[in-house]
């Protein structure tokens, strides 16, 4: 009982380490990161504004695995070391893995649901786009001339069993995209399970972070995502270009519903479906496609 009140109501860990490095005049930050693409904008982007507040001229480095590089990237003004063959959930000893005298600050466990709570509703996100990654889509072979509907299907972490609309609900709505004359995208790793459907054009598997984003950017005119790090991508790119955002939802205190704050993007049409009973199976197909024809 102690801990938690000390966890809820006693100081912020991360507003105490950054007075004690601003008194002793430490300005380079290292931070371990190894969980969710989405985490970047939801919550470390929040710590970096939090250690500039405090250190202006900080130098900050974020240490991670490969995949997760490029979304550090669209922070802007931060180093990134990269772990080769690092994969999500591995357990590893940080300072093995760097030199520590080159950091004066190491932080091995970042907390972003702790540290950065005062951010709810008050501190937008950005993420920067560069304009050199607007033609990464033409790799891919479309159309030109035709829109899109992007479809990250699955959210493929620890929290599928609640965060993942049924698959069943996914075909239905390929089915009624493709029949009103619509292409469907495919996000995401794996092309589990396979969606046999003229029109459905399968790209997981196939699509680093930037050309993902290019091609949700340049090509497609709606993106349905469940709560994903996708999304998060997607609602906090600093970019202006027109898009229905729709979003799946069981639980409405999460990811970018959580955060509160309007995309920086100001011709996104954000579209937050809620299943009713804080249950995403009972979002029906029907209603889904109803915000895209």
């Amino acid at each position: 009982m102690l801990k938690k009140l000390l966890r809820n109501f006693g100081p912020n860990p991360l507003d105490s380490l950054l007075k004690g490095a601003q008194k002793n005049g430490k300005k380079k930050f290292l931070l371990f990161w190894n969980r969710g693409l989405g985490d970047i904008a939801l919550g470390l982007y929040g710590i970096v504004h939090r250690i500039r507040t405090y250190i202006p001229d900080a130098e900050i480095t974020f240490l991670t695995r490969p995949n997760l590089e490029d979304g550090f990237i669209l922070l802007g003004d931060v180093q990134i070391e990269v772990v080769p063959n690092l994969k999500r959930g591995d357990k590893v000893h940080v300072r093995d893995l760097i030199d520590p005298e080159k950091y004066d600050v190491i932080m091995e466990n970042p907390d972003p649901t702790r540290w950065v709570s005062w951010q709810l509703g008050k501190l937008t996100p950005i993420l920067h786009w560069q304009k050199k990654w607007d033609p990464l889509w033409e790799k891919f072979g479309l159309d030109p001339d035709e829109k899109y509907v992007g479809a990250h299907v699955q959210t493929e972490t620890n929290y599928a069993y609640w965060r993942n609309w049924p698959l069943e609900s996914w075909q239905a709505l390929f089915e009624k995209i493709t029949k009103g004359g619509k292409k469907v995208l495919l996000f995401g790793f794996a092309k589990d399970p396979e969606f046999a459907i003229p029109g459905v054009i399968d790209l997981r598997g196939d699509t680093p972070l930037f050309e993902l984003l290019s091609l949700i950017k340049n090509r497609c005119e709606a993106l349905v995502v469940p709560d994903s790090g996708v999304s998060s991508m997607i609602y906090f790119l600093k970019e202006d270009f027109p898009i229905k955002h729709i979003s799946l939802w069981a639980d409405p205190y999460m990811g970018i519903l959580k955060q509160n704050v309007s995309s920086p993007n100001p011709l996104l049409e954000h579209i937050p479906l809620l299943g009713k009973d804080k249950n995403i199976t009972n979002i029906s197909p029907e209603e889904v496609y109803a915000h895209i024809h």
